[in-house]
């Protein structure tokens, strides 16, 4: 994680930086900025920057940064997190898309389009690629749905990530799409579903998100 911060001025005179994380030192340099190591994946961080000069005096600490790392690779941003949408059939909520059993699904009210899903993934993180699944029993024959996938940082303003689409869900391949994009920095990841051959609502058994 590199970090920059603007020069500071002193009658003795600044001989250098100590960067603290959580009010520990973590590093001192003569320069105006470092690069911290060694942080794990996926993890918020607050840093602040103190000066010290020639007679060994510290200044008070800068105004603090928070930051989260990347998360590691091959993690699966989605899973487990909270989830919302536009409205659910019988027992088949949104949450069943994120819950790791492709065999439970999200279905929308019938009948209605569009519908949508959403899932918070916590904090901003940079994504590139989405895995839609379905059931993957032969019983949910192949069908082919129309969606859009929007996005946002703040959960309000939505922007659309993915143009509106239509996906084939084939079970001789797992009932499995992957739909890869352009990275993009989100918390929120909405799917706006305006079409299904095979059923006439919303339908995702599994909702995988990865950076890019």
């Amino acid at each position: 994680m590199s970090l920059a911060w603007s020069a500071s001025t002193d009658n003795v005179g600044v001989i250098g930086y100590q960067v603290r994380r959580s009010g520990a030192v973590v590093a001192t340099t003569s320069a105006r900025s470092y690069t911290v190591s060694g942080l794990n994946p996926g993890t918020a961080y607050t840093f602040t920057v103190t000066a010290q000069d020639a007679a060994g005096n510290v200044s008070p600490a800068s105004n603090a940064v928070t930051q989260t790392t990347d998360p590691a690779a091959n993690t699966n941003l989605a899973r487990g997190k909270s989830t919302s949408e536009s409205g659910h059939n019988q027992v088949y909520g949104s949450g069943n898309s994120v819950d790791g059993d492709a065999n439970t699904y999200w279905e929308s009210v019938n009948n209605t389009f569009p519908q949508w899903w959403q899932v918070d993934l916590g904090s901003a993180s940079g994504i590139g690629l989405l895995i839609m699944k379905l059931p993957p029993s032969s019983a949910w024959a192949t069908r082919t749905r129309t969606l859009s996938i929007l996005a946002s940082t703040d959960g309000s303003a939505f922007d659309t990530i993915v143009g509106s689409a239509g996906y084939t869900f084939n079970p001789a391949t797992a009932n499995t799409v992957t739909v890869t994009f352009a990275n993009t920095i989100v918390r929120y990841v909405r799917l706006n579903v305006t079409a299904n051959s095979g059923w006439p609502a919303g339908q995702l058994s599994e909702v995988e998100i990865y950076s890019a």
